[in-house]
């Protein structure tokens, strides 16, 4: 009778963890995640090209306004290295928006994972797999990606999440 019980009592915990993670995302949805903006990135999911590396550049038709603002925000509260942008330094020539922006976002992307998300910038960037680099001007690149450390990638996003799931459940 004892382990019904820690069922029925486990399964009104889960449920209400799930409930709660339901909410939160419910809350945090902005409206502009439910109007689909076309870029010209591959196709959903991680992105990483298996056996291949990527880079996260800025968008050429990007409005200077939000080029600006996603280059304030990787350099400012994204904690993108900036340094090889500033003047003198081996990126900053040639002295152009588009080109600084690509070179912190994908400063941003390389540092947080190389997925999707980490190169959106309010549809501002892209992925691509041809090497941004010029002159004495190198992109970060994380390298290749092989199929099994991909897996280990998924397997430790799960269970990262099975955690905090009970993490929840036990604070409830």
């Amino acid at each position: 009778m004892r382990s019904g019980e820690w069922i029925l009592v486990h399964g009104f915990l889960m449920l209400d963890c799930y409930m709660v993670v339901a909410l939160g995302a419910i809350l945090q949805q902005k409206a502009e995640s439910t109007i689909p903006i076309p870029t010209f990135s591959p196709p959903e999911g991680n992105t990483t090209f298996i056996e291949g590396t990527t880079w996260c550049v800025a968008r050429p038709g990007a409005s200077q306004f939000d080029l600006q603002n996603a280059l304030d925000w990787a350099c400012g509260l994204g904690a993108a290295d900036c340094l090889l942008v500033q003047p003198g330094a081996s990126c900053y020539e040639p002295d152009t928006l588009l080109g600084h922006a690509s070179y912190a976002f994908n400063s941003y992307y390389q540092q947080n994972g190389n997925s999707d998300i980490a190169c959106y910038f309010g549809g501002t960037a892209i992925i691509t797999n041809i090497d941004p680099s010029y002159g004495p001007c190198k992109y970060l690149s994380s390298g290749p990606v092989s199929a099994s450390s991909l897996c280990q990638r998924i397997s430790t996003l799960k269970i990262l999440g099975i955690l905090v799931l009970i993490c929840l459940s036990t604070s409830l």
